[in-house]
């Protein structure tokens, strides 16, 4: 599962991990779990470059696993490591939300450093759109927007392409 902040990755995931009786991973969650430190503690102490290379070496070893899902980081694709291996390991499922219901589903969320700062919120957020959409795009084996939709009639439809492949 790749996509923005706000779009349904981890939700939608165990939903399609539950549905198929598969254990379900949120890199964001591993990373934390291992180190014993949330996400923003980590940016602090070891900035993005840190972070992101915790984040490659934590998907290069769940996308190595069979019969997973995997939730990613919304920045995870920004390493070519990380996509190239997304991409050959696995059907990558690209969740699609406007700027819009991002702002509103993570807007109480404190936990997410790449908001913090300078611009307003809704600069940030496009400025993340123009870097990340095409990477997306790029490695995308199914696309869905998720504005509209329940996390359950996604994974539905997800499950249903999946089939298809």
């Amino acid at each position: 599962m790749i996509g923005p902040m706000g779009a349904g990755k981890s939700t939608i995931g165990r939903q399609i991990a539950q549905q198929l009786g598969m254990d379900f991973f949120d890199s964001d969650q591993e990373i934390e779990r291992r180190t014993g430190a949330d996400i923003a503690w980590i940016f602090d102490l070891e900035g993005e470059d840190g972070f992101r290379a915790r984040e490659e070496k934590v998907i290069n070893e769940l996308t190595e696993k069979q019969g997973v899902v995997l939730a990613t980081g919304g920045g995870s694709i920004l390493s070519k490591e990380t996509r190239n291996r997304l991409s050959a390991r696995g059907i990558v499922v690209y969740l699609q939300t406007t700027i819009e219901k991002q702002m509103a589903r993570t807007q109480k969320d404190k936990r997410r450093p790449l908001l913090q700062g300078g611009n307003t919120l809704r600069e940030r957020y496009e400025e993340l759109e123009e870097e990340r959409v095409p990477l997306y795009e790029e490695i995308a084996d199914i696309t869905i927007k998720t504005d509209e939709q329940s996390a359950k009639g996604v994974a539905s439809y997800i499950i249903e392409q999946i089939e298809q492949i």
